[in-house]
């Protein structure tokens, strides 16, 4: 299952290596399963991740934006804000429209699919044209009221000093 990792580090130091391993962290993969991609045991990538500070580079930036997106929402969820939810319309589309729409799906697909049949020309255009279109009408602002137990988090982990937890004997001592 496992490929040996010795040597295999190498075609990860190439740009398109170390890009997809920075892609692979920004998408939120862990550790493991970055070593399962590369097919290499976890133990492996932290090897390399010692051994090669581009590889450690890579995956600590891929990880550091994740990183810094989920902070900005928690701390707007902590705070509360402002969502602007956009209001649609869901219409028929008419006859003659949908027809010249799915006509000219026809026409493209088929010429990338020479060997098609007329069937299975017919059936792409129906899938990919739809008969209803969603048009949109307005928006509105809605308020989300700030989050307790995000403003909680953020606090513990941000001022540990004010307001980590504190067992009851601590407590108790310090009265």
């Amino acid at each position: 299952m496992y490929a040996r990792a010795k040597g295999k580090y190498l075609e990860w130091t190439t740009e398109e290596g170390l890009s997809q391993l920075e892609g692979w962290a920004r998408d939120g993969l862990t550790d493991e399963q970055i070593a399962k991609n590369i097919g290499i045991r976890r133990s492996a990538l932290y090897s390399w991740k010692k051994d090669h500070l581009d590889i450690m580079d890579a995956l600590k930036k891929g990880k550091e934006v994740v990183d810094y997106q989920v902070e900005n929402a928690l701390l707007k969820k902590a705070l509360g804000m402002t969502v602007v939810e956009q209001q649609f319309k869901v219409v028929h589309v008419d006859g003659d429209i949908l027809s010249v729409e799915r006509k000219k799906f026809a026409i493209a697909w088929e010429i990338e699919h020479p060997d098609a049949t007329q069937k299975e020309i017919n059936d792409a255009a129906i899938q990919n044209v739809p008969e209803y279109k969603k048009i949109p009408f307005g928006e509105y602002h809605k308020e989300l009221a700030p989050d307790t137990n995000a403003a909680m988090f953020w606090l513990k982990n941000r001022r540990p000093d004010k307001y980590r937890e504190q067992s009851l004997t601590k407590f108790q001592r310090a009265k």
